[in-house]
């Protein structure tokens, strides 16, 4: 299973990746307007610090033509680059063109198992549930997880299943359980998921009783 980053913090993601635990970023508008600046320079950044690793852009336009004409041209930014384009109906014959042009693509804004089936069809790289977006609406965002999950198997299907709008450690947990491909967890997230109690507590009574020997140096 991946682990990828959902922000555009450059540092963060700089501090993460050289955990060697980062596999990918996933970057939107809104996580580039928070860092503000040039957001080209920012998303130029990210691909160049992690070369190994896909980097998620998302289209920004709104009229299908200029949506292809906007992801042909983030394709090309790096190697690495990941073309994010909403899953919406009339993007449908847009995403099928840019898979004909092998753009990699992550479809975002998936909230169905049909449209999962769809993009699926049309042979993109990831699709991108959401999972506490539905939970908002008091649907079972993990469920269609699963349901995903047992769809590309049955079918056979090479699209990848991408977590998304993950939003606690135990959806985390679940997504591992669901067996989703990749998770993209946001950074106070990821600080969690990291973290232990009863690590931290193990670690402290360790020092403690070796301090007890009185040597020092070992070994």
């Amino acid at each position: 299973m991946k682990l990828f980053l959902d922000t555009a913090n450059v540092n963060e993601i700089k501090k993460w990746y050289e955990t060697g635990l980062i596999d990918g970023v996933t970057t939107n508008p809104t996580h580039l307007s928070k860092e503000g600046g040039d957001a080209k320079k920012k998303v130029l950044e990210i691909c160049a610090l992690m070369p190994d690793c896909d980097v998620s852009i998302e289209v920004t336009e709104d009229d299908p033509e200029a949506v292809y004409k906007q992801a042909m041209e983030i394709a090309q930014l790096a190697e690495n680059v990941v073309v994010k384009v909403p899953c919406h109906k009339k993007y449908y014959s847009v995403i099928n063109r840019l898979v004909d042009n092998e753009i990699q693509l992550n479809i975002t804004l998936v909230f169905s198992l049909i449209q999962s089936l769809c993009m699926c069809k049309l042979g993109v790289r990831y699709i991108s549930p959401f999972i506490g977006r539905l939970d908002d609406i008091d649907a079972d965002g993990m469920q269609l997880i699963q349901d995903i999950r047992l769809m590309i198997d049955e079918y056979a299907f090479e699209t990848e299943l991408l977590a998304a709008s993950i939003r606690s450690v135990e959806t985390v947990h679940q997504t591992i359980l669901a067996g989703a491909d990749v998770a993209t967890i946001p950074l106070n997230i990821m600080q969690k998921i990291t973290e232990h109690p009863l690590t931290d507590k193990g670690m402290t009574a360790f020092l403690e009783d070796w301090k007890k020997l009185g040597i020092k140096q070992f070994p």
